[in-house]
């Protein structure tokens, strides 16, 4: 923060708090002859008959405000507020969120090693474990795939048997060290309308539905045109090693409408899952890989 800055939120700060123990001491103070006494009214009438009269705070109320500013003074001395004034504790989130964090691994690390131990398809079958995986995926990964692991368009489904980048339990560690960068190309400039629809009735064909055999026929030499085999293969089962999606299982990551199939040949798609690796660190990312593996198998 610049110096300018800090300058302006001290001063912001001061005059705030200050103003509030001139409002406070303004309402507070007797009125003159002029104005009117205690007990009588203000002049002010709503809805007929509703009247406000000029009585004063109680007095306990009057010192809640004045236990409210000194209270903000004490902490403003001791805690950052004013500017670039660290406090006199010189506390800051950082070092709170390490301390805690210190104070949990040392709790809890030795659990976390020892489940670390067990090979992840062995420690999928514990269910006290599970149960602390669970509690991980909710934290961590229930705000992209859902509380149920069930995902939603753009982020896959954990619980089924169709995997991007293989299911076993290393393959799914390695997802969530590592994370995953998926990119379909956009094909849009390369396709007429018409050979649109032929390569999407081809790609619904090799998904096991109904399409036009004319236009499947056609799709097909578009889908070889375009070297769509060299990420899918030739059969359109893709390839793990590398994420490229199986076009024939009928499971899609982004919809498979024919309307939905088009969107993605025309406009590519880019998938995106975090490393997780500097977060959670290996052990945790092992019970965190045991869960998910327990949920497909």
């Amino acid at each position: 923060m610049s110096g300018n800055w800090s300058l302006y939120i001290i001063i912001l700060t001061v005059v705030n708090i200050l103003g509030c123990f001139w409002i406070i001491r303004w309402t507070a103070k007797k009125k003159t002859a002029e104005e009117a006494k205690q007990g009588d009214t203000t002049g002010h009438t709503w809805d007929g008959d509703l009247q406000e009269f000029n009585n004063p705070l109680p007095r306990w109320w009057l010192w809640l405000f004045y236990i409210t500013i000194v209270f903000a003074g004490i902490y403003l001395a001791l805690y950052p507020g004013l500017g670039d004034y660290a406090g006199k504790w010189e506390w800051d989130q950082e070092s709170q969120y390490k301390q805690e964090m210190a104070a949990a691994d040392k709790k809890y690390g030795p659990l976390y090693a020892a489940y670390a131990e067990k090979p992840i398809e062995q420690l999928a079958k514990d269910k006290k474990a599970m149960a602390s995986g669970q509690r991980l995926f909710l934290n961590y990964c229930a705000t992209c795939h859902g509380s149920d692991a069930g995902g939603a368009i753009g982020f896959p489904n954990l619980s089924d048997k169709d995997w991007l980048y293989g299911g076993s339990g290393d393959q799914i560690k390695t997802s969530i060290l590592d994370g995953r960068v998926g990119a379909m190309p956009a094909l849009g400039a390369g396709l007429t309308p018409e050979r649109l629809d032929a390569i999407t009735a081809y790609v619904l064909k090799l998904s096991g539905r109904e399409a036009d055999a004319k236009q499947v026929e056609v799709g097909k030499a578009v889908y070889s045109e375009l070297a769509c085999f060299a990420c899918h293969g030739q059969d359109g089962k893709g390839n793990a090693t590398n994420g490229f999606p199986n076009l024939t299982d009928n499971v899609w990551l982004y919809g498979g409408s024919p309307g939905q199939i088009k969107e993605t040949l025309q406009k590519g798609r880019m998938g995106n899952m975090p490393a997780h690796r500097e977060f959670l660190g290996e052990q945790k990312a092992h019970l965190l890989a045991a869960y998910v593996y327990s949920l497909s198998n």
